[in-house]
């Protein structure tokens, strides 16, 4: 595998997951045929026809006896990527009559769902890239993530080098000195989880040096004055002093944010946050208070702005410049699931996930299907998570390995893999993650292994349907079960209103920026009255509970003297792939990062095994110097390991294992704290 120099968008590059492609294709640990577990826990190969006939049976007697509503789906990463995939899950759902979706995203940044619900959108969305004057991250590193919405993802380092030639300032917020932060030209290296803390101080700061778009704000931002006075204890002196920072650097970076350029220019250039803020206390508050600098500071896109992807896979949709109205979604009382949490655009809580397995309730999940995913080492408390999956009646899994949450399945489904299957890229997320109207068909490079039933994920659950008598209904039309389409047809179909028609999308099989006609950001309509609530009472109910938390209660009693915080690797993407042998070469375990003084004064030495322990539990690591890593911090990556004791054939260890799946989670979206929470750290096998 390499990158190819001629692709418009990649330009060439490809991250080392990529690169690793065909290791996993070829891996000897590959599943080839369906998987169904024995009463002893071991596995038998069984047919597809068989395993499929099967599933079928238990899912039947489950929905009469318990409703369509007991039978659950859980999107994972690898589905995210799978274009059929994604189309196919919730469609399989509404065929049975169930809403119990879950998915990666509501158990590591559901916070953006809430804050756009909350707080309302914009309809033409952020400033332009090619406009931005300054980007602020935090809690992101979008050089190694590749996952940051205000950056050019395809060739990260190559886009940032570009756009720091052309004058583009940067700010970084994060506890590591991340690849992305080396870039940086003011960068806060705070404590984790004091997010909410640092937003609230430069919030404070523009609004109290007049550095707001008072127009922007006049025509389309309620609350102003409210937000202005719930942030005005956070002044620089206590922001510096509870999150850890210098106050000047807070300052520097409040200003090149926000104040204006030569003669008053107004800049542009939008903040976002990762996975940091997210999944660490406060997230939804953390989220808001991102989405309100954006907001203060007038960095959307505005009429007249060039489109810079007006879409190739979607419909060709006007942009105005206008407020899509908060709706709070999630305070549908119609829509709840069995431990009575509510719905983000049309998705279930994966941090409830457990509890709506366990709870005592007689629509409550007795059936998952798992495509993409691993829950068992994905959701909080580790061994609860483990308590829950074992519960089910029914867990199928669609996965081309034994990962732990396949071993706890009672079915386990092989699917086509990337090179093996017909893709495009994503509807739903190209004009965010794209900034140049590309496409890209993939017609599949290789055949499955020989004599293997791997299928497209899509066909597992078709067949799963048309068995039970079901019909798929995909963008209002509803197909012939007895007709299934080749995969290329039903990308064809599900494209046949796509901006760049389909035939010529697939003409170019090596990808194309194509030449569509330009799109400027449009007016409001004159009807639109939707304005952002900068400021509602739970917000403001939340900002106050910060500034009164007693931090050191928390940190630095009964030998909780450090914080946990989440970090990425190159490498490896959550759980997947951490088998393979290139891999396993560059990243052999998640180890317990630490800066090299916090080592010494602990008296431990690089490679030794320590125990870290939380309020919920413990895990031994091994210890690794960073210098990156700023002091009283110890950082790792999350997705790995393998079950609670088991002596599986992942490594590593799986850091939810730390975590609370209940106390900490919050209120309004079941989002567990993963990050920022007190440690202690001692030598393994010594107890204090």
């Amino acid at each position: 595998m390499h990158g190819d120099k001629s692709n418009p968008l990649t330009r060439g590059y490809a991250c080392i997951k990529g690169l690793t492609l065909h290791e996993a294709h070829y891996s000897p640990q590959r599943l080839h045929h369906p998987l169904r577990r024995r009463g002893d826990g071991s596995f038998e190969e069984i047919p597809l026809a068989v395993a499929l006939d099967e599933i079928v049976e238990r899912l039947g007697g489950l929905i009469d006896e318990a409703g369509p509503r007991s039978v659950a789906v859980f999107k994972g990463t690898m589905a995210y990527t799978n274009f059929l995939a994604n189309a196919m899950l919730p469609a399989f759902l509404r065929a049975i009559g169930s809403d119990a979706f879950y998915s990666t995203m509501t158990i590591d940044q559901s916070a953006k769902w809430v804050a756009f619900d909350r707080l309302g959108g914009w309809a033409a969305g952020k400033d332009p890239f090619e406009l931005a004057d300054v980007l602020l991250m935090i809690g992101t590193n979008p050089l190694v993530s590749l996952s940051t919405f205000n950056f050019a993802l395809q060739n990260p380092v190559k886009s940032m080098r570009e756009a720091r030639a052309r004058g583009m300032k940067l700010i970084v917020i994060d506890p590591r000195e991340t690849e992305t932060a080396r870039h940086a030209d003011v960068f806060l290296q705070p404590l984790p989880g004091e997010d909410p803390t640092i937003l609230a101080g430069l919030i404070h700061l523009i609004l109290r040096e007049g550095w707001q778009d008072r127009e922007f704000c006049n025509a389309h931002a309620d609350g102003l004055d409210a937000l202005r006075q719930a942030v005005e204890p956070f002044t620089p002196a206590y922001v510096a002093a509870r999150a850890g920072v210098a106050e000047d650097a807070l300052c520097r970076a409040a200003a090149l944010f926000a104040e204006p350029g030569e003669g008053g220019r107004p800049k542009r250039g939008s903040a976002a946050s990762g996975t940091g803020p997210n999944m660490a206390a406060h997230s939804n508050l953390s989220e808001h208070l991102l989405e309100c600098l954006n907001i203060i500071c007038g960095r959307f896109a505005r009429p007249g702005d060039r489109v810079m992807n007006p879409g190739v896979l979607g419909a060709r949709v006007p942009r105005r410049a206008e407020v899509i109205p908060p709706r709070r979604g999630w305070e549908d009382a119609a829509n709840r699931s069995p431990s009575g949490y509510g719905m983000l655009f049309g998705e279930r809580m994966s941090g409830a996930l457990i509890d709506d397995i366990l709870v005592d309730s007689p629509d409550r999940v007795r059936a998952l299907i798992v495509d993409g995913g691993n829950p068992a080492i994905a959701l909080p408390d580790a061994r609860r998570a483990e308590q829950g999956l074992d519960a089910l009646d029914l867990l199928v899994t669609i996965d081309p390995f034994l990962t732990p949450t396949a071993r706890m399945s009672h079915y386990v489904i092989p699917p086509k893999m990337m090179l093996e299957r017909a893709d495009v890229g994503s509807r739903d997320y190209e004009t965010i993650i794209t900034f140049a109207p590309y496409g890209q068909y993939d017609a599949p490079v290789i055949a499955p292994p020989a004599g293997s039933e791997a299928t497209d994920d899509w066909v597992v659950l078709w067949e799963i349907l048309r068995r039970m008598g079901r019909s798929v209904t995909l963008d209002g039309v509803t197909f012939d079960m007895d007709s299934r389409p080749d995969s290329e047809a039903l990308i064809a179909f599900l494209l046949r209103g796509s901006a760049v028609p389909f035939d010529e999308i697939r003409r170019h099989a090596k990808g194309h920026i194509f030449d569509v006609q330009p799109m400027h950001v449009e007016a409001a309509d004159p009807a639109c009255t939707a304005r952002f609530a900068l400021a509602p009472d739970d917000v403001l109910a939340e900002i106050a509970a910060v500034r009164a938390e007693e931090v050191s209660s928390s940190i630095g009693k009964d030998g909780f003297t450090l914080r946990l915080a989440v970090r990425r690797i190159r490498d490896v993407q959550n759980t997947m792939y951490h088998h393979l042998p290139a891999i396993r070469a560059r990243a052999p375990e998640n180890p317990a990062f630490l800066h090299p003084e916090d080592i010494a004064a602990l008296h431990l030495r690089d490679g030794e095994a320590i125990t870290i322990t939380s309020r919920y539990g413990s895990i031994t690591a091994a210890v690794r110097p960073d210098p990156s890593v700023r002091r009283g911090v110890v950082s790792m990556t999350h997705g790995w390991g393998a079950l609670a004791g088991e002596n599986g054939p992942e490594p590593g260890v799986n850091v939810n294992a730390l975590t609370d799946g209940m106390e900490t989670r919050d209120a309004l979206n079941a989002m567990p704290q993963f990050s920022g929470f007190a440690v202690r750290v001692e030598r393994t096998g010594i107890s204090g």
